[in-house]
């Protein structure tokens, strides 16, 4: 039932790239279709070739919410923001998931006809949304594409409705516009003559301009009525679809929603759709929507009867099913594998192809056939090859995305196990079913729990632990948001995740006692498939050097021309036969245009990309590895990157009440059990404690998968240290709507022998029974709150305690004022200045708790009039290698600053002691003195850590003179601070990002060296402020909670145990910060082996050009076995050595090869501070490199002259019907351009400081010494 998603393109998209699959396999994806230069360089390689779409939703449970993209520096380059908005648009049409720009009609910015529908993401968002949907520029994607019909709207077309519209996509952070056509009876007509008339030539020309194609066969038509549509995103990408229609019979509100009718009062308004009309954009589907005249994407479909989780475990019967198969299609991850013919059309009539053809037919009119077979059988074992590997490739990512099994589904009423492919929204499957290992598409779980991995998505490792949906669940869910908020994720079943532990509940009054799950999201619309999206079309990158290659090389196709002329019209001067004088002046275009050149720019990111994964390190972008050659700054997570995951307790310190302190660090739990006696302490020290004992013991996230605890590294550390034991307990069907986790057998924690009688019963009862802790209630920790509760309950008593772990600085907010100690902000800042991490304890007693109480007990009624217990104190260890990769780093001029959720104070201490921050300079704080983080008026104070007698001025972040009574002797004085750095909480980031002024901004971005309590999407939008002031900007992560980062970042590196984690383009299976400069030595050597290509590329025409041209002064040239000893022995041996066979094969390819054996050589061990350029055409490439031709130039010259003078010289003679080549000039210069071309490779071999010297590179030193000889 569901369409391919590139059907449609058999009408007229075989065409190049308009067919949307190059992606699969093409090289690049920056570049439009409008030039056959454009595409040379999607002839070969590999599969992931840009970076991965910023925009996609990763992981999900550590998003609070997801910051606009506007300004970011890799989105919406072409577009310019508009000053004036139009009115926002109404609720109903809010709920979409797109912004729609309305009618466009090509050519045309008309501001007045934007009709924006945005994203589905919240009331927050919706600004953000239209400020980055609306932004465009004059030669953006409406204004160019169709420009013949940029006066033409629907009116004047005599159509009743729009031709075209902006489709903003926002999980894909994509603008695209389409446009409705039929085809002109007329146009098509013409078309077939001209593909007759020209032998073809004419249907290759309209291939590879698919534009013109549309000119030629298209007539502008409504989208309701087209036939098929144009589909033109912001990056110039370029495809043609066929519309796919479908019967359906039913109204309209079962796809768009009731609230497409909410504004109508009668049922006519909600027409039966007999047909729905479809596109299947990149695996997105959009459906017409004849009331609003638009194309709408399909993403983010709820049922309206999805309301109580109790109400939809009923499932669905078949004739919905078959259906909703209809609109959502089937539940698979496909992606379309293109047959052998298909792939061998692409290729071969790919323009460099089609270049060697015409060369090989060409070549064989002048009789050089031994060099045209060789070159045949080279292009014939080249193309299969490539088709070998294209193929081999796309298996692999199929069987990677594609995922099927059977599931038990509730059907009719019955239970029935049914292909996975055949779910769709509304099934309800069994989650325990011991055979499933992995969920098969978007889900909420509706009964038992969950362990699930989800390090596919976010490259965290730490399982997490998923509880049944609520009905404040059903009416939170936002299907159409760019991410899954928090308080949904922990319900949510993602897609390919892997099930670690699903249990049943425990009684179920309602049907079975299995663990059920809905089916909310199924195939590509999943999280799973957003990702393989992401892989098959990634965003360009907008790497200028690609860019500056392509007009290097039609600037190179002017030189052709011009040397075209000049032989021309030489020969006409010298009589020759014309064909004779075609043959020559073409074959001078061979010589001079090389069109392998793109490929060549990618020799160096695969030798690079193959170094990477003998060190642990993958990558799902090769072009981001030259982008790691250009690092500016490089920021890093702190807990399980630049600190050891594990932490250890140094201790707990309880608070005293009778003296009002803390109490000396405990360092081993037997000195938190009250003593017998009670002589030592009083009860109320004992009550305190206990408490901070009970929390350590109860109030966690652990879970028990076989017979083993897992769960967050710092919790599974706290619990450690108690010495308890835990058994966790079994989930039920939730009692309440506003309930979190429910429990018949409640998880409980018991303590260990050796002072579980201690702890029985502090009175002397030996009597009554073990003590044994019940948690009744769970409130699970949450970012924004930063800190987490339990509701406890010691069995055979009445009474219950609640018991709170979280950031000291939340604890003012619930704790009663008079059971802090008096040192609370010494001890605090004591420990956070030494680097250890603080987390603080509070407790409630409740003389009556029962199992409904603590269901019905709401967050903010539990977490309130606590009593301060304590402080638990954890070592926050370095890990060994941190210290010395940061002061590489530095070296080399390469700035670093921390990012991190943890205490400011702690985190000044630990980038001290890591040398992150200078231990000698003022590292300045700041505090709100006026106002607060919400107040565009606050005001800040920055103090010095060390000395609060210095300050920074609020208006330029300048140190100020310090007041005179300050002694200019002491450390820290004036005369070190211009090392000062900025030391900033999010709290104050967040302030300055929406109120300060932009001089502030910048200088905090360039300063700041800590960046603190930090949430998930402040640590997304501090990576793209750094773009923004013009950073080449990194990241290094562990967690969740770096993902939006990761994506963001030009240099995503996640440090994972997944080969191939999708958080980011970099995943390091080795858990430290080593693999950092690692990379950029790599994509330092990348970027310079590319330039050095480039280079060689280059000189290598001049040299060729520059001997047939002084050989054509007599007509005369170069030989076939000459041309054939040039392109395969002298370059081939050294293709072999450089593992470049395959490459090698391909015709032309041969002669360049000599680039590839510089690419063998590693990169320097030592970063430099210098940085390889990456502008192909400034001053420092270009001069050399065109002073190196002139003196190869020069030496044939001179050569030419000189040999005349010899006395065995022996000059051409003419011949009118064929080229002279026995004779003095020709040998010469042969051999002449032989040696340019070794000298050549030996001059451009790049080495220190960012490769290793050539010294080292035996495979090219053997090779030379052997090509000398």
């Amino acid at each position: 039932m569901d369409q391919d998603p590139d059907q449609g393109h058999h009408r007229a998209s075989s065409t190049s790239r308009a067919n949307g699959h190059a992606p699969l396999y093409r090289l690049n994806s920056n570049q439009s279709s409008t030039s056959i230069f454009e595409e040379v360089e999607m002839a070969h390689d590999e599969l992931f070739s840009g970076p991965m779409a910023e925009s996609l939703p990763t992981s999900v449970s550590a998003f609070s919410h997801r910051r606009p993209r506007a300004d970011s520096t890799t989105s919406f380059a072409y577009y310019q923001d508009e000053d004036d908005l139009e009115p926002s648009p109404t609720f109903d049409e809010e709920r979409r998931s797109m912004s729609d720009v309305g009618d466009f009609t090509f050519g045309e910015d008309d501001e007045s006809n934007l009709d924006i529908e945005s994203g589905d993401a919240g009331d927050d968002d919706y600004m953000a949304h239209r400020r980055r949907s609306s932004t465009h520029s004059r030669s953006s994607v409406h204004a160019r594409l169709l420009r013949r019909d940029s006066a033409t709207t629907s009116k004047s077309l005599g159509g009743d409705g729009r031709i075209s519209q902006k489709v903003y996509m926002v999980n894909e952070d994509l603008t695209i516009v389409i446009a409705g056509f039929r085809t002109s009876r007329l146009g098509f007509v013409a078309y077939g003559l001209l593909c007759v008339c020209t032998l073809g030539l004419s249907w290759l020309l309209l291939r590879w301009f698919p534009r013109w194609q549309v000119r030629l066969l298209g007539r502008p038509s409504p989208l309701a009525e087209c036939d098929w549509v144009v589909v033109e995103n912001q990056w110039g990408e370029f495809a043609l679809m066929d519309v796919d229609k479908k019967l359906y019979g039913r109204p309209m509100s079962t796809i768009f929603g009731s609230s497409e009718k909410g504004y109508m009062m009668d049922d006519d308004y909600d027409p039966i759709i007999t047909e729905l009309r479809m596109l299947n954009y990149r695996y997105v589907r959009l459906y017409f929507n004849q009331q609003t005249d638009k194309f709408i994407m399909f993403n983010g479909w709820v049922d309206p009867n999805w309301t109580d989780p109790r109400a939809v475990r009923v499932g669905i019967d078949s004739d919905e099913k078959g259906l909703r198969e209809v609109v959502f299609g089937n539940n698979l991850i496909d992606i379309e594998q293109k047959s052998i013919p298909r792939l061998l059309v692409d290729e071969v009539f790919h323009p460099f192809y089609v270049f060697q053809i015409a060369s090989l037919i060409l070549w064989s009119l002048d009789e050089y056939y031994y060099y045209a077979v060789a070159i045949f059988l080279m292009s014939f074992g080249s193309i299969t090859t490539t088709l070998i590997e294209t193929r081999a490739t796309m298996k692999r990512l199929r069987e990677i995305s594609r995922f099927e099994c059977d599931v038990r589904v509730l059907r009719n009423g019955f239970w029935r196990f049914v292909p996975s492919s055949e779910l769709v929204p509304g099934d309800v499957y069994e989650v325990s079913d011991p055979n499933l290992t992995q969920f098969p598409s978007d889900g909420l779980l509706l009964s038992g729990d969950c362990i699930v991995n989800e390090s596919m998505l976010t490259g965290e490792s730490v399982p997490v632990s998923k509880t049944p949906a609520t009905d404040d669940t059903m009416h939170k869910l936002d299907l159409a948001a760019p991410t899954v908020s928090p308080e949904i994720a922990k319900h949510f079943l993602f897609c390919g995740t892997k099930i670690v532990r699903a249990r049943r509940p425990q009684e179920d009054r309602d049907g079975d006692a299995v663990a059920l799950a809905l089916v909310v999201r199924t195939g590509f619309s999943t999280t799973k498939g957003s990702l393989v999206r992401s892989m098959l079309f990634p965003k360009p990158s907008g790497f200028k050097f690609y860019r500056d290659s392509f007009r290097y090389i039609s600037v190179m196709a002017v030189v052709a021309m011009l040397g075209f002329i000049a032989s021309l019209v030489n020969f006409l001067r010298l009589q020759l036969a014309w064909h004779l004088i075609i043959v020559r002046a073409l074959d001078l275009i061979t010589i001079v245009v090389p069109p392998a050149l793109p490929a060549t720019l990618t020799i160096g990111t695969n030798f690079a990309l193959n170094r990477l994964k003998k060190k642990q390190i993958f990558c799902i972008s090769p072009q981001r590895v030259n982008v790691g050659g250009k690092l500016d700054i490089m920021c890093f997570d702190k807990t399980g990157t630049l600190t050891e995951d594990g932490l250890d307790i140094l201790g707990v310190r309880v608070a005293s009440p009778a003296t009002g302190k803390f109490t000396d660090v405990l360092s081993d739990p037997s000195t938190l059990v009250p003593s017998r006696n009670h002589r030592s302490r009083d009860a109320a020290q004992d009550s305190k404690l206990k408490a901070a004992l009970f929390t350590m013991a109860t109030c966690h996230s652990l879970r028990v998968v076989d017979d083993e605890l897992v769960g967050d590294p710092l919790d599974l550390k706290m619990f450690e240290f108690t010495r308890w034991s835990f058994e966790e307990g079994k989930q039920s069907l939730n009692e309440a709507d506003d309930q979190d986790q429910g429990s018949l057998a409640p998880s409980v924690a018991r303590p260990p022998e050796e002072y579980s009688d201690t702890l029985r019963d502090q009175n002397g009862n030996n009597h009554s029974p073990p003590l044994e802790l019940g948690v009744l209630r769970s409130f699970e920790f949450v970012s924004q709150l930063r800190r987490a509760s339990v509701i406890v309950r010691q069995f055979g008593k009445p009474s219950g305690d609640i018991y709170v772990k979280g950031a000291p600085e939340c604890m003012r907010e619930i704790c009663r004022e008079d059971s802090f100690p008096v040192d609370y902000d010494e001890q605090l800042a004591n420990y956070t200045h030494k680097g250890y991490r603080v987390i603080g304890c509070a407790t409630r007693h409740i003389p009556k708790m029962s199992w409904v109480k603590a269901q019905k007990m709401k967050r903010h009624e539990a977490e309130s009039d606590l009593e301060f217990t304590g402080f638990i104190i954890f070592e926050n260890k370095l890990k060994p290698t941190t210290a010395s990769v940061l002061t590489e780093l530095f070296d080399s001029n390469i700035s670093a600053t921390m990012v991190t959720g943890d205490n400011i104070l702690t985190a000044i201490s630990v980038a001290r002691e890591c040398n992150l921050v200078n231990k000698t300079a003022h590292c300045f704080v700041p505090r709100f003195i006026e106002g607060h983080a919400g107040d565009p008026k606050a005001r800040l104070q920055w103090e010095s850590i060390d000395n609060s007698d210095f300050h920074l001025s609020d208006q330029t972040l300048l140190p100020m003179a310090p007041p005179a009574d300050v002694d200019a002797s002491l450390a820290y004085n004036i005369n070190d601070i211009r090392n000062y750095s900025l030391a900033v909480t999010g709290e104050v980031f967040r302030w300055i990002v929406d109120f300060a002024p932009p001089i502030i901004l910048q200088r905090m971005l360039v300063r700041g060296r800590v960046f603190a309590r930090m949430s998930p999407d402040e640590k997304h939008e501090l990576v793209e402020k750094l773009q923004g002031i013009g950073y080449c900007c990194g990241f290094c992560g562990d967690g969740a909670n770096d993902c939006g980062a990761l994506k963001a970042a030009d240099v995503g590196i996640s440090l994972s145990e997944a080969e191939a984690s999708v958080a980011a383009p970099f995943t390091s299976r080795i858990f430290d910060i080593g693999c950092v400069p690692t990379v950029i030595r790599e994509g330092r050597a990348a970027l310079v082996t590319s330039f050095s290509c480039f280079k060689y590329m280059s000189l290598y025409s001049a040299i060729q050009f520059t001997s047939v041209s002084f050989l054509y002064a007599k007509a005369s040239n170069l030989g076939d076995f000459q041309f054939l000893f040039i392109d395969l022995l002298l370059i081939l041996p050294i293709a072999v050595f450089s593992k470049f066979i395959a490459m090698a094969m391909d015709p032309a390819w041969c002669v360049l090869m000599l680039a590839t054996i510089v690419s063998w050589a590693g990169p320097f061990p030592t970063l430099s501070q210098k940085r390889p350029t990456a502008d192909l055409v400034s001053r420092k490439v270009l001069i050399p490199l065109l002073g190196q031709m002139a003196i190869c130039i020069a030496v044939q010259a001179m050569v030419y002259v000189a040999v005349r003078e010899q006395p065995w010289y022996i000059p051409p003679r003419i011949n009118h019907e064929k080229s002279n080549i026995k004779n003095s000039e020709n040998t010469v210069l042969f051999l002449v351009s032989c040696f340019e071309y070794i000298l050549a490779g030996v001059v451009l071999n790049a080495g220190p400081p960012f490769r290793e010297s050539a010294l080292k590179n035996c495979m090219f030193d053997t090779s030379h010494i052997l090509e000398f000889c």
